[in-house]
């Protein structure tokens, strides 16, 4: 199949790309395709924020997969009497089902599902004038753009002293975990920020006797980074800085890793204080399963025996792609930090044939690069790319309906 664009990952970034393609920069969807190998687009956001009990976001009504800032609350305003409490103060933070109606409706649209193929790329190679993919499934597609959205799904934390093989010890992240409990067990939850913080007030209102262990205190932080990383006032300052090395210091440094909203952290103090949860700021030193449970020996000698664990401990922060993504780098001679990561110019380019988001774009978007602010930005970079290649009659944008 030879397509215009081929982007790489069906999740926030892929579809919000896919959408600013069609709708702003006026591609035929005929010229473009979305590999992700769910049977969804959206799938894992979908499975994994229903999982975790979410309410309502993290990030502001601003940041979604329309176009415009404002379709977001253009959609509430239609649907209001459908979806109860769309916003949620501070900041207008919109309602996960608010959200997610959104971007169904974004997906039909622009009919985004007929351009999804549910496969896995492999491979990825590319030359002057076109960029080969080869599919799991033994498709070969032909592209003279790819887009790599690829998230980091794929690299769920697991802490050293996890057993993979153990089904009472699972992370809430692993694609295909459903094994949520439907009896009440007393259930220890692993990590410190708000996915943690999320599961167990989930499993607390559901009458589960929850123990909460994290390394640190419970951070608050209203957003995982400084909301100035939203505008010009730090984003120039980082484009500012030529030296990759220090773009990466400058986003561990800023990333509020392990943090919880305000709101959240006054949840859980209530919940501890009232003695409904037990909370451990501990590490785990050892774990044995047997026959009575699961057995947790903290570092103080402290030892707990739950009915099960779930480790809430989110994802690793290195370069995703796997050997794919090591292949293209390999054949192509692509430009890399120390860290590993793409240097990429102000476009996303890392290729004349390659555009990068989520966390491959980090070294150029900054900290906020894998959040769906990350996504919206990434689609301004490519957009203006393509619209800086066109003749001076660019043709009409297409509107979500």
């Amino acid at each position: 199949m030879n397509l215009d664009w081929l982007i790489i990952g069906g999740g926030i970034h892929g579809s919000h790309i896919a959408a600013r393609l069609i709708g702003e920069a006026c591609i035929s969807p005929d010229r473009i395709r979305i590999v992700d190998p769910c049977e969804r687009l959206l799938d894992r956001w979908k499975s994994r924020t229903a999982i975790t009990g979410m309410t309502h976001l993290r990030s502001p009504a601003v940041h979604h997969l329309g176009i415009d800032h404002g379709d977001l609350r253009r959609f509430a305003t239609r649907g209001r009497k459908r979806i109860h409490r769309p916003f949620a103060p501070p900041f207008n933070r919109p309602s996960l089902k608010l959200f997610n109606a959104h971007c169904d409706q974004i997906e039909q649209a622009y009919k985004l599902t007929d351009l999804h193929i549910r496969d896995r790329a492999v491979k990825c190679l590319v030359d002057c004038d076109k960029a080969v993919v080869k599919l799991a499934g033994g498709t070969e597609m032909h592209s003279r753009n790819v887009v790599l959205a690829i998230g980091s799904g794929d690299q769920t934390q697991w802490p050293e002293w996890a057993p993979r093989d153990e089904p009472r010890v699972q992370h809430v992240f692993e694609p295909g975990f459903e094994d949520w409990p439907t009896i009440v067990q007393t259930i220890m939850v692993v990590g410190g920020g708000i996915s943690s913080g999320h599961v167990a007030l989930r499993l607390l209102k559901e009458g589960h006797d929850v123990h909460l262990v994290s390394r640190h205190t419970l951070r608050h932080h209203q957003f995982d980074s400084d909301p100035g990383w939203l505008g010009e006032k730090y984003a120039s300052v980082f484009g500012r800085t030529k030296d990759v090395d220090q773009r990466r210091t400058v986003i561990t440094t800023a990333r509020h890793r392990g943090s919880v909203p305000p709101d959240m952290g006054r949840s859980l103090r209530r919940a501890i204080n009232r003695k409904q949860m037990h909370r451990h700021e501990d590490q785990i030193s050892n774990l044995v399963v047997d026959d009575q449970g699961v057995h947790v020996t903290l570092a103080t000698s402290d030892v707990i025996t739950v009915d099960r664990l779930m480790l809430a401990t989110g994802f690793a922060g290195g370069r995703p792609g796997g050997a794919m993504l090591d292949d293209l780098i390999a054949s192509a001679s692509l430009p890399c930090a120390e860290c590993g990561f793409p240097i990429v110019d102000s476009t996303l380019q890392w290729h004349p044939r390659v555009f990068v988001s989520g966390a491959l774009a980090e070294l150029e978007l900054g900290p906020v690069s894998r959040n769906i602010a990350g996504a919206r930005w990434a689609g301004d970079r490519i957009v203006n790319a393509i619209r800086s290649d066109n003749t001076s009659h660019p043709p009409t944008p297409v509107m979500a309906q």
